[in-house]
């Protein structure tokens, strides 16, 4: 049976208070990406055109812009369809053909093992550089394909699983797209591993059905008891764990699934931080927290800007529970990250008369802070682009540290595991003793903290404080630890420190300091002036 088509009033239903202007440009690009994808058939057997819709759709739903939405249509017409660039240009203007542009170049690289296109993977994550929308919209784009993968010949499944299981769930996930990483995960999991997939299935389906009368019972009681404190704006519901999520889980655990607190997690939005804290209060004043499980993560967010308290009690209707307490806005941003706070209205109706160099420029001012904040090798590659030497960055840190990798590594072993160990792995957020942020892998160490903040302050590491006290190199620092680096100036890295070094950038730098090369792992003797006459060879 034909999958149906997803019509320009879905499109504009889903939308978030879109004008009549934004209604009729959306529906100008549904009908001019319907036409040139006409004749044009998927694997399935449904017309093409029904992949660029579903896009469209997604981008709608997370509340991105009538220009990005239109690209979402627009994004396989110059490669797929019969359009060329300049008729994209003409009928939509620059802006909507650079990200057009953007997403087609994040497709031309496709991820087929560490060895072989690590150098396709650094370009991919360098190219989001143009425009963090053409990343939003490749995640759209990827979410519909895996919709459809089943249709899919057998022996690109798996790479194309694979490649959103390492590369753009992880991506979503540091975007803060909580929604969309679930959504990516679960759909690719069946065909990366599918025994696992069907097992945590079964597994929590068993553990949902044990505990869903009596969540359903504290979702009740506790909605009485804040109605009767006062508390009248707040909504109470139910998240299950994703599958992936949970089969990471499971793998930790050893496979017991008892030891596993948060499958069904009950979860309270309230109207402000204050009713927040007092809603934990009241929980607590219900139930038993268990000892070192609650996390505050509106007083240190999570390195995605996740913010939410997180508590487990034991509760006499449903056994251990897990609650999440958070605003309406924290809300939003787990759900849809930093798609839930772009907007673009504000470049007016003259952004198509801007020179491209100036577009750009233009643009990158649209994301957060933390997007325009890139180390010095970005920046630099930046201003070649833009021939602006004040241009503004437009990635986050993590994928310009990416970019800074990508000079000082050479081996694609080397990109791809330290991408894995230090981008795409949990985070701890530690900060100086003047209260900046640093985001760092968990189980990171000091001298980790002290190579990411500069090189030089890591080759002259001689001691370090947490929290005020003196620890060992080794202590693995944990969310919220105050640290604070004592340098001096004959101190130097051991070789010892490579154990205990857990990113792949302190390491680099501690193998420099001592002479090591990548291959050998051995110092490289080095030449130095003597008074005698004899040579060393390099």
């Amino acid at each position: 049976m034909a999958t149906a088509i997803v019509t320009t009033k879905e499109i504009i239903a889903s939308m978030d208070r879109s004008s009549t202007e934004d209604a009729a440009f959306v529906e100008k690009a549904y009908e001019f990406s319907k036409k040139a994808h006409e004749g044009t058939l998927r694997y399935s057997g449904d017309p093409y055109f029904i992949h660029p819709a579903a896009t469209a759709k997604t981008l709608a739903e997370y509340g991105m812009d009538a220009v990005t939405i239109a690209a979402g249509l627009l994004h396989d017409t110059v490669e797929d369809g019969c359009t060329t660039r300049e008729e994209v240009e003409k009928e939509f203007g620059t802006e909507t053909l650079f990200l057009v542009d953007g997403v087609t170049k994040l497709g031309e690289h496709k991820y087929r093992g560490a060895e072989r296109h690590a150098e396709s993977l650094r370009r991919l994550l360098v190219a989001t550089a143009s425009d963090i929308r053409a990343l939003v919209v490749k995640l759209a784009d990827r979410k519909h394909n895996l919709q459809t993968l089943g249709h899919v010949p057998e022996e690109k499944r798996r790479r194309i699983a694979l490649e959103t299981l390492e590369i753009y769930a992880p991506i979503a996930d540091r975007l803060g797209m909580g929604k969309m990483k679930s959504q990516l995960e679960d759909l690719a999991f069946p065909f990366v591993d599918p025994d696992s997939a069907v097992h945590t299935q079964e597994m929590r389906k068993l553990k949902t059905q044990e505990s869903e009368a009596g969540l359903a019972q504290v979702q009740k009681k506790l909605g009485k008891e804040l109605a009767s404190k006062g508390l009248k704006k707040f909504k109470t519901d139910i998240r299950m764990k994703g599958l992936w999520s949970l089969h990471q889980k499971l793998k930790r655990k050893h496979d017991d699934i008892n030891l596993i607190h948060d499958i069904a997690a009950l979860r309270i939005v309230v109207s402000t931080v204050e009713d927040c804290y007092t809603t934990l209060g009241i929980v607590h004043s219900l139930y038993k927290p268990l000892p070192g499980e609650f996390k505050d993560y509106i007083a240190f967010p999570k390195p995605n800007g996740y913010q939410s308290l997180h508590t487990t009690v034991v509760t006499p209707e449903a056994g251990i529970v897990e609650i999440q307490i958070r605003t309406e806005e924290m809300h939003l941003h787990a759900q849809f990250g930093i798609a839930s706070h772009m907007s673009y209205k504000q470049l007016g109706k003259d952004v198509n008369k801007l020179s491209s160099d100036a577009q750009k420029s233009k643009f990158s001012s649209l994301s957060f802070s933390w997007i325009r904040s890139l180390v010095p090798s970005l920046m630099r590659m930046s201003k070649k682009e833009n021939h602006d030497e004040k241009a503004p960055a437009k990635i986050p840190p993590w994928l310009a540290e990416l970019a800074d990798a990508h000079a000082a590594v050479t081996g694609s072993k080397e990109f791809v595991d330290g991408l894995k160990e230090d981008f795409f792995s949990h985070r701890v957020f530690v900060f100086t003793p003047n209260g900046d942020a640093v985001d760092l892998p968990t189980a990171s160490t000091p001298i980790d903290f002290a190579y990411a903040i500069h090189s030089d302050l890591g080759n002259h590491l001689q001691g370090v404080k947490v929290n005020g006290k003196l620890v060992s190199f080794d202590t693995p620092l944990d969310n919220g630890d105050v640290v604070e680096i004592i340098r001096r100036e004959n101190a130097r890295p051991s070789q010892k420190w490579l154990d205990i070094a857990k990113t792949s950038l302190a390491r680099r730098h501690i193998r420099a300091t001592l002479g090591m090369t990548e291959q050998s792992k051995k110092p490289i003797k080095i030449a130095r002036k003597r008074k005698t006459k004899k040579k060393e060879e390099n």
